[in-house]
């Protein structure tokens, strides 16, 4: 009877083994069954303290003048190979090739692909992962990099604490549409199902980036979905991409996050992850506070028109001044004028009043006689 235990026991352990899934073949969501709240169940690095996304709050960050700008090499220099995009299930990933990479980090970093996140468009706000100061943003794009000068490979350098290198950019909407974006978005509609792909033309890849490279928050963190290797250091640009409520609407419902076969068809939505806590971590500046903050178009504008009117302003004021002047100026040469042609008058008044009074003027000069009595 042991013998024959413990054969039925190892013969349930084997078969508990063979049936339970490998965390790579787990079916992950962002809700759900296995949505991100067990997602540590199943990969365990998601429950690490160095997760990402993170809220970067600005009165915590650490100025870090080592943090220069970063140089894009090879973005603009797509080639004529087109670029293949596919819908993962959880995303569009757009592939890229080998030769872009990224400058201005302790070591060469090569582009593998770059992705979107974003929201349902519903009342709550959110899309985008990372929030700084609270604020959310509409949908994020990352630009994955893996260290190419230490590590061979994607697969090899995303277990690696110092592996990957992510861009992260942030997206709001505004009037205007954005047509760097329409590179990506005009085509999700041949990828509209999970395992789905299409070549798409090449583009500049720069022209997804904010202009100002130079102005970032860097912190360490982990990947923002399974398997949650913490092994990112990421670069937040502080300055905000924005594309037009079209092309956001089309970003956030054209997607299906089920197959085409499937039964179902579920709208890929809401996939971003809820930021987590920075813990022990420094998110650091590229900039310190007293360089001012970077001005949204918005600000811009209404520091250019404030600017306008002050120069209006002045302007009317400087010619009132000069107006007044010259009026009275002109009232004081014309009361000149006036007292100039008013005195032959007063003259000849004059001599009208010697004329006709000759005796008191003969008077005034007669001198008196010497009296006969006088003594000499």
């Amino acid at each position: 009877m042991d013998c024959l235990g413990l054969f039925i026991l190892l013969m349930l352990q084997c078969f508990q083994w063979t049936t339970a899934p490998a965390a790579e073949e787990v079916s992950w969501t962002y809700t759900g069954l296995v949505g991100q709240s067990e997602w540590s169940q199943y990969f365990p690095d998601c429950g690490g303290t160095s997760q990402s996304p993170v809220d970067v709050v600005t009165t915590q960050t650490k100025y870090d003048p080592s943090l220069i700008p970063l140089t894009p090499l090879g973005y603009s220099q797509h080639g004529n190979k087109p670029f293949t995009m596919y819908n993962n299930g959880h995303t569009a990933v757009i592939e890229l090739p080998d030769w872009m990479g990224l400058g201005g980090l302790p070591w060469l970093f090569t582009a593998v692909q770059m992705h979107l996140h974003w929201g349902s468009g519903g009342p709550s706000p959110g899309g985008g992962e990372h929030t700084i100061n609270g604020l959310s943003a509409d949908a994020e794009l990352h630009v994955v990099h893996y260290n190419s000068e230490l590590y061979p490979n994607m697969s090899t350098a995303m277990t690696q604490s110092d592996g990957l290198a992510v861009l992260g950019v942030l997206i709001v909407t505004a009037e205007e549409t954005n047509p760097a974006f329409n590179n990506i978005l005009n085509y999700l509609s041949r990828i509209r199902h999970a395992d789905q792909k299409v070549s798409i033309p090449a583009f500049d890849i720069q022209s997804l980036l904010p202009k100002d490279l130079g102005r970032y928050y860097r912190y360490n963190g982990s990947l923002t979905t399974p398997p949650c290797y913490q092994s990112v250091m990421w670069t937040l640009f502080n300055e905000r991409i924005q594309i037009s409520k079209a092309q956001l609407l089309k970003m956030e419902t054209i997607l299906y996050s089920s197959k085409a076969n499937d039964p179902d068809r579920m709208l890929l939505q809401d996939n971003y992850r809820a930021t987590q806590p920075i813990n022990h971590r420094v998110a650091f500046a590229s900039f310190s506070a007293e360089s001012g903050k970077a001005l949204s178009s918005g600000e811009v504008t209404a520091v250019v028109i404030g600017v306008m009117c002050g120069c209006v302003g002045l302007a009317v004021i400087i010619r009132f001044i000069v107006k007044t002047i010259r009026f009275l100026t002109l009232l004081h040469g014309e009361s000149v004028v006036v007292n100039r042609m008013k005195e032959p008058e007063k003259e000849k008044e004059k001599k009208q009043d010697m004329a006709l009074n000759p005796t008191s003027e003969a008077e005034t000069k007669e001198e008196p006689s010497p009296s006969p009595h006088t003594e000499l």
